[in-house]
């Protein structure tokens, strides 16, 4: 047992912070990594659940609108399918009926704008992907790099029992302890970035389902307004559909 006098000062050195102050360099590393890790996750929930969020806003207005249209919006249309993905998908469909325009047939048209409009969704999947394979990273690592900080503070503190020759408790604890903080550090780092990931996950899901309302949307009004053009044209012509 410690004497009264020196109580006081082992006292702080059992807090989070006098552990990470008592602890070996190496352990210091894996604490610091961690803490990194788990300022990563909260900060691409915060900055990724805002885009995220956003996005989701824009695809649901747009796809509003347009299932309500009669014919595909011109240039000057309501802003909500003027922004974002909507906007790439109706310019790409606005190109490929202009690039179209001097063909003896339609046949196809409907084939290529799909054909469009799939790697556009493809692409907007990826791209709203990005940044989340971090938290499964964090996810599935964090817990090891803990794991690792504990053995080898633990292995410290038995070199430490073996050189001061003595296995009172009052020495080999507070070594085990700061061991041990790397673990829970871990799991601090990990738990929240399998959480906030699978969070992404379904939120990512939704949208892709989004994605594919607003494209179905699109190639309706684009046949709606080929069919049109197909019925006031002669035979043998095909009218640009604006």
């Amino acid at each position: 047992m410690l004497p009264a006098d020196l109580a006081p000062l082992a006292a702080p050195a059992l807090t989070p912070w006098g552990m990470y102050l008592a602890a070996d360099v190496v352990v210091k590393a894996v604490m610091i990594a961690l803490a990194f890790a788990s300022l990563t996750t909260w900060t691409v929930l915060l900055a990724k659940g805002w885009e995220l969020a956003r996005q989701a806003r824009q695809l649901r207005a747009a796809r509003t609108l347009l299932l309500q249209a009669a014919s595909l919006p011109n240039e000057h249309a309501d802003a909500c399918v003027q922004q974002g993905i909507a906007r790439v998908m109706l310019d790409a469909v606005r190109s490929e009926l202009r690039l179209s325009q001097d063909l003896d047939s339609g046949d196809g048209i409907k084939e290529r704008v799909a054909s469009r409009l799939d790697r556009i969704e493809l692409e907007t999947a990826r791209v709203q992907r990005r940044g989340t394979g971090v938290l499964a990273s964090i996810g599935a690592v964090a817990p090891f790099v803990g794991l690792f900080g504990t053995v080898w503070g633990i292995m410290n503190s038995f070199i430490g029992i073996a050189h001061s020759n003595t296995t009172n408790l009052a020495v080999v604890a507070p070594g085990i302890a700061e061991a041990l903080l790397a673990t829970a550090l871990g799991l601090v780092a990990a738990i929240p970035a399998v959480l906030v990931y699978n969070h992404f996950s379904r939120v990512l899901a939704g949208l892709r389902g989004l994605l594919g309302d607003l494209s179905a949307a699109v190639q309706q009004l684009v046949s709606r307004d080929l069919d049109r053009a197909a019925h006031r044209a002669p035979a043998g012509t095909l009218r640009a559909v604006n």
